[in-house]
């Protein structure tokens, strides 16, 4: 098992294959993720390897995390995320992982924040299909209707699908295809959408179904400069 990446959410676009068809991808940018920490199976009863990714001012950084950041000696970083990893497959302390970490058609699971909607109808929220429009139903006509039940139990059930906040949640988007990477501009490909705004931090991983392809480095694609 890999470690993942942390990457930048950068927009939307579309690219062309050998055939003359368009793809739609996701272009997500990787800006200075490097090993942080280890996490090993004497030490935390598991193993995994701590990214960093970005850049954040030494003021706006606590005291805890700037001698995080300094035993590792890297600069201070925007997002901080933990990966399983098999003992094997354990990356150096302060080697910056590449876009060449993910091979051209391989498939591949991101995690991001969806965008907010705010308040939403149930409608919008649930795809509930309204009231009747005559009949005697006058002003609510996108309203969800009754949500209570009998006497027994005589409140309304836990989970019921009802208006509410709606997006602005942790969402995974499984088995996504990476069309293309770029090492020197530190850019993936991905076909399709990615949730999360622009300018938002993705998890990128190997897909938990389908595995990892036998031509993907291990344990990690790493810039050259700073390998051991």
């Amino acid at each position: 098992m890999r470690s993942g990446v942390i990457a930048q959410k950068v927009g939307m676009t579309r690219v062309y294959n050998d055939a003359g068809e368009h793809i739609p991808v996701t272009v997500l940018r990787l800006e200075n993720c490097q090993v942080v920490a280890h996490r090993t199976e004497e030490k935390n009863g598991y193993t995994a390897v701590q990214l960093g990714a970005g850049r954040s001012k030494v003021k706006n950084t606590p005291k805890a995390m700037r001698g995080h950041f300094a035993a590792a000696n890297v600069e201070p970083k925007a997002k901080v995320v933990e990966f399983r990893v098999s003992a094997d497959n354990l990356i150096d302390v302060g080697s910056e992982l590449t876009a060449s970490h993910f091979v051209a058609g391989q498939l591949v699971d991101v995690t991001g924040t969806t965008i907010g909607k705010g308040f939403a109808g149930a409608i919008k929220r649930h795809n509930f299909g309204g009231l009747r429009a005559t009949h005697g139903v006058s002003v609510s006509h996108r309203s969800h209707g009754s949500t209570g039940s009998n006497q027994d139990p005589g409140r309304v059930w836990k989970g019921k699908r009802m208006a509410g906040h709606m997006g602005q949640t942790r969402v995974t988007t499984q088995n996504l295809e990476v069309v293309s990477t770029d090492e020197d501009r530190g850019l993936i490909l991905v076909k399709g959408a990615v949730p999360g705004s622009k300018g938002a931090w993705i998890v990128v991983r190997d897909a938990i179904k389908s595995g990892t392809p036998e031509s993907a480095p291990r344990p990690a694609g790493v810039r050259a400069e700073a390998s051991k």
